[in-house]
């Protein structure tokens, strides 16, 4: 029986994956410690198996192909298996590169850090707080390894993997007069006193164009740019706010009401990884670790 033309090489995984990783045959090579030949001549073999084009040459770069990409994926619990037989010879400390916006990181994801590091003392987390846009851009850069983020970006260089998905609520000080009803209704929004997210969050239109179907106008007394100042606004009793009760609750509910919205607005969470470079191991055993201990809530569910 002749041998099969896929028969598959360590070798030449391993030389797919530090391409990716560096992005030029010259920086594999050196990441691996073998020559540049040995690096092309592993990706032309490894593309000849496989009958397709693994990776395109752009701007002195080689950019993976999607089916590269879908490749690598794959490969990833072949490596970690191989990681575990082989086991390090001295314990190496990874490092997690982590980013997301305000909302996310205050208390929530802090107090997720923490388990994580207590549940894991080999690993170590560099964690940054900024904006959506500079999570997105900060991975993109390969600033980041992980970004978490409330909002849809589409971008090639992008992969959004599901985290969690809610429900519109309305955020109100406890003593509000709305605040005690099981459930508020666009109409209800009439007159009162609002506190509105800015413009450039795509859920401030779809609001905009619900209230107008229903001949509502709230009176916008303060615009805010995240869901953590509108909250705060609401509990100082400026007025009730529409907001994404993900993860707001989690560590508001305590000096807030939290009344859900009856409307179609839906909001996603997501984690943010590159598309083009591995997932590295630590990043996956963390969005495993969130995943596994977010507490439940009444407004939110697992995507």
């Amino acid at each position: 029986m002749s041998k099969s033309k896929t028969h598959h090489s360590i070798s030449e995984y391993n030389a797919l994956r530090a391409v990716m990783l560096a992005g030029t045959t010259t920086g594999a090579a050196r990441q691996l410690g073998i020559s540049q030949s040995a690096i092309s001549r592993s990706i032309s073999n490894l593309e000849s198996k496989l009958g397709y084009v693994l990776f395109e040459r752009e701007s002195g770069r080689l950019a993976p192909t999607q089916a590269a990409v879908r490749l690598n994926r794959r490969l990833d619990p072949l490596f970690e298996a191989l990681s575990r037989i082989d086991g390090p010879t001295e314990p190496i400390r990874e490092n997690l590169r982590l980013i997301a916006p305000p909302t996310y990181a205050h208390r929530f994801l802090i107090s997720s850090i923490s388990s994580f590091l207590k549940m894991n003392p080999e690993f170590h987390v560099s964690f940054e707080v900024n904006t959506s846009d500079e999570v997105t851009r900060g991975v993109i850069e390969d600033r980041f390894d992980l970004g978490v983020i409330g909002v849809e970006i589409k971008r090639s260089e992008l992969q959004l993997l599901p985290y969690r998905k809610s429900s519109a609520v309305c955020v109100l000080a406890p003593d509000h007069p709305l605040a005690t009803r099981k459930e508020i209704l666009p109409e209800d929004l009439h007159g009162e006193d609002m506190v509105a997210l800015s413009y450039r969050h795509e859920r401030r239109g779809q609001l905009e164009r619900l209230l107008h179907q229903v001949r509502a106008e709230p009176n916008v007394v303060a615009e805010v740019s995240t869901s953590f100042a509108a909250a705060d606004m609401a509990k100082e009793n400026v007025g009730l706010a529409v907001i994404n009760p993900f993860p707001l609750f989690h560590y508001r509910s305590d000096d807030l009401a939290f009344v859900p919205f009856r409307s179609p607005i839906r909001y996603h969470s997501y984690f943010v990884t590159s598309s083009s470079r591995p997932i590295p191991r630590i990043a996956r055993v963390f969005m495993r670790h969130l995943r596994l201990h977010t507490p439940n809530d009444p407004f939110s569910q697992k995507a």
